[in-house]
């Protein structure tokens, strides 16, 4: 739990974070940073997670990692896995590359390793949202009962446009689709415009540092509070920082404590 400015106390969970093996963490967080032109504000391993999270009382983390080949698949898997077992604060998502060979296998392995879903970045991976050829993909996840976690927009390349998202919720309406970045990273208007769908879910994570207050607060009301689960994506951005920005938008408590866990602990069927 944390406490603001005026001493109230939150619980907080952060719905989207990224970890990284140590013996890659600094080479792979400087790659995205030069992706997005942006300076990131920690290293990437599980420990600087912990630590940046527990300036606010940080009790659980959804951490992953987007596999840009097919042979990072199942190495990225049970890496998550693994730190899963040694932080009992994180809640993994696994991933998935459209050109593994055999997804169903893989996705078999990934509840099996206990982890909760898919974390899917189609500008890193090369993949139109939704090209036919992944349809396949999404179905098999679809069926095995796991949400995916999409990267979504970003106006320099037209892989994760928030329309294309919205063909596939509505082609797969038992699909649990959660749009990162208020529904479309610096495509909000977009997202605004396409994403209003009942299988698909947001996070505040790498857009409350452009958006203005007006800004955020009227995605939040268009899309609802109940859909909205705080994130930093670290590390590019320091927990304390982002739960500073949230506040500011100064939302009622009891859209707060909604954003803030609430919501993740009823869309992951989880108690805190």
């Amino acid at each position: 739990m944390t406490e603001n400015k005026n001493e109230r106390k939150w619980i907080v969970v952060d719905a989207h974070a990224h970890i990284f093996p140590k013996k890659i963490a600094e080479k792979a967080t400087h790659s995205i940073g030069n992706f997005y032109n942006l300076e990131m504000l920690h290293t990437g391993t599980p420990s600087l997670l912990v630590e940046s999270g527990k300036k606010i009382g940080t009790v659980k983390y959804l951490v992953s990692s987007t596999a840009t080949k097919p042979e990072q698949v199942e190495p990225i898997n049970t890496f998550i896995a693994e730190e899963c077992s040694k932080y009992p604060e994180f809640f993994g998502f696994g991933t998935i590359h459209p050109g593994y060979e055999n997804i169903e296998k893989e996705v078999e392995r990934i509840i099996s390793l206990g982890l909760h879903g898919i974390k899917l970045h189609p500008d890193f991976q090369e993949f139109n949202i939704d090209d036919p050829d992944v349809m396949p993909m999404y179905r098999i996840i679809e069926r095995a009962g796991l949400p995916i976690l999409f990267h979504t927009g970003d106006k320099r390349m037209d892989y994760s446009a928030p329309r294309r998202l919205h063909d596939v919720a509505v082609k797969l309406p038992e699909l649990t689709c959660i749009a990162a970045h208020f529904g479309g990273y610096n495509s909000w208007s977009e997202g605004a415009m396409h994403l209003l769908l009942p299988n698909v879910y947001f996070d505040t994570s790498s857009s409350l540092f452009a958006l203005t207050r007006d800004q955020a607060v009227g995605l939040l009301d268009h899309f609802g509070a109940d859909r909205f689960m705080f994130g930093t994506d670290f590390p590019m951005w320091d927990h304390r920082q982002e739960l500073d920005r949230f506040l500011a938008l100064g939302l009622s408590d009891e859209e707060n404590n909604k954003i803030l866990h609430q919501n993740f602990e009823r869309i992951f069927h989880i108690t805190l």
